[in-house]
């Protein structure tokens, strides 16, 4: 009996992976001086290279047929002659059918997960850094026939790198101009059949989201921006999909400061955030060149969080937000982050949005991962000497706190921005807060 229910067990496992397909999008690209000409350097079979930053393929037809209900988008740098930080992205272009080529800034493009590199010497071990994203919903979309029927979908890898620094401080890049290669995959499970439930609104695709440039902000000074926009149909569930992060703003600014964001659907505050982990010692590894935010010796996490907005070599969150049945007619997005400070009218937040929702039907619950977690529950200091901030993005979690023989302690409602808990003594506790994405939990420790 044991041998036949370890036979089952291997052959349904067999069967999960066996039933996995990968779709290559796009092997070894090789990105150039964002600043520089065009390259002329030949590009992969069915690649075309918009600039030396951006690069798309067509999906063919039976990749999209493969495509399953689940998504998964893997991502991989390569160090060339580009040893900072650079923000880097994969995008989906809604081309019309039959077009050899396209003008990027001429279509509705979405943004399908966004990228930091970290600082990077290539001739130190590891060179490569590798992003995974999960994105469920995008599998939707790509079934879905008033999309297909209408328009090709081109995927595009994203990029922007200079070689200057590295020119004159990494080995072998005197002279040179790659700054990166780029590898793009997609993991799918069995086809899926067809959808035609699916509507899709490109809301922002990277708009600048600034207090100080004309037509970033609604009004100059104030990091608010909002957009209107008509819902064609009644929806029986949707959602906003956001990305958001730093970039610039000089020493000071808003580069690696983490402020308070806030996002309004209909004017009802909807989602409140704080970009940022718990700590960037994982991509410690990823930073070889001595150039970075790391320093030789490793920071605590009440450091980390004390600036970094983001850390070298990590993913950028997706973050969305859950609206459930939404009625036909004309709706508004609004994001605001109001502490922002933008030294010398530099820096900015490119903003990504867009909404999906279903004329029938559910849409998928997207699998929360360890980031995600970090993100919907921080907590500092820990260990403590019993008092400890909670930040949550959810602002109406309920929130208690066991002991280590299952009691209860405490139970409270999350307060905006931030939560204080008190514990009188030295132990180990669970705080579990019950949010709208689900139940987060995470170990306290009270040290006498």
């Amino acid at each position: 009996m044991n041998i036949k229910l370890i036979s089952l067990f291997f052959a349904a496992c067999f069967m999960r992976v066996s039933a996995q397909t990968t779709i290559t999008v796009m092997d070894s690209v090789v990105f150039y001086d964002g600043y520089a000409t065009v390259v002329t350097n030949p590009t992969p079979a069915g690649v075309v290279r918009h600039r030396n930053d951006l690069f798309a393929r067509k999906l063919t037809a039976a990749e999209l047929s493969s495509i399953g209900t689940s998504l998964q988008m893997n991502v991989s740098i390569k160090a060339l002659c580009d040893n900072y930080d650079r923000i880097g992205g994969v995008n989906l272009a809604l081309v019309p059918v039959g077009s050899a080529t396209y003008n990027p800034d001429n279509v509705q493009r979405i943004e399908l997960g966004r990228f930091i590199t970290p600082f990077m010497n290539k001739n130190i071990q590891p060179d490569v850094v590798s992003y995974t994203f999960n994105i469920d919903n995008v599998a939707m979309l790509l079934k879905e026939t008033s999309i297909t029927s209408n328009f090709d979908i081109w995927i595009e890898l994203s990029l922007f790198g200079v070689p200057y620094a590295a020119n004159t401080q990494v080995a072998g890049c005197s002279g040179r101009n790659d700054v990166f290669r780029g590898k793009l995959q997609f993991v799918t499970n069995s086809p899926a059949p067809v959808q035609n439930t699916n509507v899709l609104l490109p809301l922002f695709f990277n708009a600048n989201f600034n207090n100080y440039q004309a037509g970033a902000t609604d009004t100059m000074g104030l990091t608010t921006r909002r957009i209107t926009f008509n819902v064609p149909s009644n929806m029986t569930d949707a959602e906003f999909t956001l990305i958001t992060s730093n970039h610039g703003a000089n020493s000071g600014g808003e580069e690696y400061n983490r402020r308070v964001h806030y996002a309004y659907f209909d004017n009802t505050l909807v989602l409140t955030y704080k970009p940022g982990r718990l700590t960037c010692e994982p991509f410690r590894q990823y930073n070889t060149q001595a150039n970075g935010i790391y320093g030789s010796s490793v920071k605590t996490p009440a450091q980390w969080q004390s600036f970094s907005n983001w850390c070298p070599g990590d993913v950028i969150d997706i973050r969305k937000i859950p609206l459930g049945p939404v009625t036909a007619g004309s709706h508004s997005f609004l994001i605001r982050v109001p502490a922002a400070t933008f030294n010398g009218g530099d820096g900015n937040f490119p903003l990504s949005l867009y909404f999906h929702g279903k004329t029938s039907g559910q849409l998928p619950v997207g699998v929360m991962d360890h980031a995600e977690n970090d993100r919907l529950l921080l907590v500092y200091p820990n260990p403590s000497k019993g008092l400890f901030t909670i930040e949550l993005e959810d602002s109406q979690a309920e929130i208690t706190v066991t002991n280590a023989l299952g009691q209860e302690v405490i139970r409270t409602h999350a307060v905006a921005n931030a939560t204080t808990l008190q514990l009188d003594r030295a132990g180990i506790y669970i705080v579990s807060a019950k949010t709208k994405q689900g139940i987060v939990t995470r170990k306290l420790i009270v040290n006498d």
